[in-house]
């Protein structure tokens, strides 16, 4: 297939990146998006999300006439349908913007199109939701045009080389569609391109994310057990790495972000009778907030008039995407513990919490803190210095859920450090 001209709806963390890189490789991109602010800043060459080198790829997409930006899609060769795909009531996929999306490209589809679907959705999505939806154009799918399913598989902060570099799993409706949307990402893919069918594909992408989030699930839990028994879980898992066939990630505050905490949902919503395992793997990292809020006050007392200062919001670091963070979440229940709370998020400065203090500077956020609480561990983060930071703030505190602070470093400046799953006694004999 020849694709001289594609049509890119949804112009979020995907769908814009994904635009911009098949802009610069020479072809002609329309973005669509239905936010009249997210038109307005594209329009005048602004970004409205943080990538590192989007900014710049966006700038020249348009001034070479290459990305132009729409509130509906038009006639194109290729449609990619990347929007949200969020919760709703009870844990519950929300298809609304598929399906929107979907019954927007009806009017414009042409025989010859290639329809490929990017939003994480669950499985029989493609064939059950989109493909009747586009058929009311009276073209039959598979034989007057092609359909597929391939899921984007990026990390936030490294979109731009991902996308090109990964693997990329296409799942057609019929062998025919899975091909055409090799051709179409073959384009700029320099990953292996694997082709199957389009349930396959949406299966691939939540086991992905359902596998990393169950996997967390554990090293969460193991840090309570080791809370519970007197262990440095930190320590526990260095040495039980040293397994050749073992390898424990690091428990932290929670899980977020648009994948890892959403996708396990979708198999729990599509199957509940047979996912006890994933349903309690998302139990435990839902919980993490509430566990780690205890642990702080099991660890400091009663919260309620002390200055507490959390650093980070975002779900992982160095990103500005706050969606389903669990660091927003403790600092939601830390308001609800009656404390005085100053938030600071690097990435973005401007977020607010209703009875929550902004702070716009990590000088201004720790300057009448009580107690600093590390939750995301941004590299900013990761270079402090407990020598400059103690002429800064009289807060002697600080609970590390993320340990990224050497312990010992801060320890020998008067800090008290506080880390999940780590309730060692020092022994000196040992």
């Amino acid at each position: 297939m020849t694709f001289n001209h594609i049509c890119v709806v949804g112009l979020g963390y995907i769908g814009l990146p994904t635009a911009c890189t098949f802009a610069q490789h020479g072809v002609k991109v329309t973005g669509v998006d239905k936010n009249p602010e997210v038109i307005k800043s594209l329009r005048s060459g602004k970004v409205h999300i943080f990538e590192p080198g989007l900014q710049s790829l966006v700038e020249d997409a348009i001034k070479r006439n290459l990305l132009s930006i729409n509130e509906t899609p038009v006639e194109a060769d290729a449609f990619i349908i990347a929007v949200p795909t969020p919760f709703k009531d009870g844990k519950k996929a929300d298809m609304r913007y598929v399906i929107a999306a979907a019954e927007a490209i009806v009017p414009v589809l042409r025989k010859g199109n290639l329809v490929i679907l990017e939003s994480t959705s669950p499985p029989l999505s493609t064939k059950n939701i989109v493909l009747p939806i586009l058929e009311k154009s009276n073209l039959k799918a598979g034989v007057d045009f092609h359909l597929a399913y391939s899921p984007e598989r990026v990390l936030p902060g490294q979109i731009l080389r991902e996308l090109i570099e990964n693997a990329r799993v296409i799942g057609g409706i019929d062998e025919e569609s899975a091909k055409a949307g090799k051709e179409l990402y073959g384009m700029f893919v320099k990953g292996e391109i694997i082709l199957t069918d389009s349930t396959t594909s949406e299966m691939v992408k939540l086991m992905e994310n359902t596998y990393r989030d169950v996997n967390i699930a554990i090293a969460n839990e193991f840090s309570r057990l080791a809370d519970r028994f007197g262990v440095d879980v930190w320590e526990a898992i260095e040495i039980a790495n040293l397994h050749p066939r073992v390898k424990i990630l690091n428990p932290g505050p929670g899980v977020g972000g648009h994948c890892i905490s959403v996708d396990p949902w979708f198999f729990v919503e599509a199957a509940p009778d047979i996912t006890k395992l994933i349903y309690s793997a998302r139990r435990v990292n839902d919980d993490q907030p509430e566990f780690v809020v205890e642990l702080l006050k099991k660890n400091i007392g009663n919260l309620a008039d002390k200055n507490i200062t959390v650093l980070g919001l975002a779900y992982k670091p160095d990103v500005d995407d706050l969606r389903e963070s669990p660091a927003v979440e403790i600092a939601q229940k830390l308001i609800q513990e009656n404390c005085n709370l100053t938030i600071y998020e690097p990435y973005r400065p401007e977020f607010t919490l209703e009875s929550a203090k902004t702070a716009n500077s990590m000088e201004d956020a720790i300057c009448e803190a009580d107690v600093l609480i590390l939750l995301v561990g941004h590299g900013q983060f990761k270079k402090l210095d407990p020598n400059i930071i103690k002429s800064k703030t009289k807060a002697k505190i600080i609970f590390d859920t993320v340990n990224v602070l050497t312990k010992s470093d801060w320890e020998e400046n008067g800090y008290i450090i506080y880390r999940l799953g780590d309730q060692k006694e020092k022994v000196l004999s040992l």
